[in-house]
C-alpha cells in the first residue's frame, strides 16, 4: 500500500509512514491470487504485506486538506516540493490520475531524491496504461533508496502483469527478497512464494 515530508497501490505506496496503503490496481496472479501495485507508505514489507497502524494513518489521511487547499497551497508556494507531494497524494487517493502524474512531476523536479514519490508516480503512470514509464519510475525509486522494497514489489506486478516478463519479476522479487527475506505481499502470501510459484509454471 509517499509523502515528501514524507509517506502498495498500491502495487506496495508512501513515504514517511504518513500515508496509507492503497490497492492501486487489482491484477490476477497465477494460482488465482490477486494484487496491486502499492503506494509507497511502508519502508518494509511484514507479515500480511500491510505495515502496522495502516487504518491510523487511512483516517489521518482522510481528514487532511482537502484538494482545494492543497491546490491554493501549491499556487502560493509552487517551490515547495512537500506541497505538491501533498497534493499529489490526494489526486492518488481521488483517482485524478492525470493531475496525481502532474503534481508527482512537479514535486521531483524540485527534489529529485525522494523515493517514495518516484513510487507513487509509478503507480499512477501504471494506471494510465504506460508500464514502460513506470518501471522506469520505480527503477528511479530504487536508485534513490537501495533498500526500497515497495518500488520492486511494484516492479515485479508491472514486468509480470503488464509485459509478460515472468524472468524479469523473479528478478525483481528476488532483489526484494534479498533486502527482505520476509517480504509479504497484500493477501499475506510471502514474496518468497510468490518466487517459487512461478519458478515451476510451465514456460509459456
Amino acid at each position: 500500500m509517499a509523502k515528501q515530508t514524507s509517506p502498495p497501490g498500491n502495487y506496495v505506496k508512501k513515504q514517511t509512514l504518513t500515508v496509507a496503503v492503497c490497492v492501486a490496481l487489482a491484477v490476477g496472479f497465477a494460482g488465482g491470487l490477486v494484487f496491486g501495485v502499492y503506494k509507497s507508505t511502508p519502508r518494509k514489507m511484514g507479515a500480511g504485506g500491510m505495515p502496522p497502524g495502516v487504518a491510523t494513518r487511512t483516517q489521518a489521511r482522510n481528514q487532511g486538506p482537502a484538494v482545494a487547499d492543497l491546490e491554493k497551497e501549491t499556487a502560493d508556494h509552487p517551490d515547495d516540493a512537500a506541497a505538491w507531494a501533498r497534493l499529489g497524494h490526494r489526486y492518488f487517493d481521488s483517482n485524478q490520475v492525470q493531475k496525481a502524474i502532474g503534481a508527482y512531476e512537479k514535486s521531483l523536479a524540485l527534489n529529485t531524491k525522494n523515493a517514495d514519490v518516484w513510487t507513487d508516480l509509478g503507480v499512477m503512470y501504471r494506471r494510465s496504461g504506460k508500464p514502460k514509464k513506470a518501471l522506469e519510475a520505480f527503477d528511479t525509486a530504487m536508485r534513490v533508496d537501495p533498500k526500497h522494497e515497495v518500488s520492486r514489489f511494484n516492479k515485479g506486478i508491472v514486468l509480470l502483469h503488464d509485459l509478460k516478463d515472468r524472468r524479469g519479476a523473479i528478478r525483481a522479487w528476488e532483489s526484494l527478497l534479498a533486502i527482505n527475506p520476509f517480504a509479504m505481499a497484500p493477501n499475506g502470501q510471502s514474496v518468497d512464494q510468490m518466487v517459487q510459484m512461478l519458478k515451476k509454471m510451465p514456460k509459456p
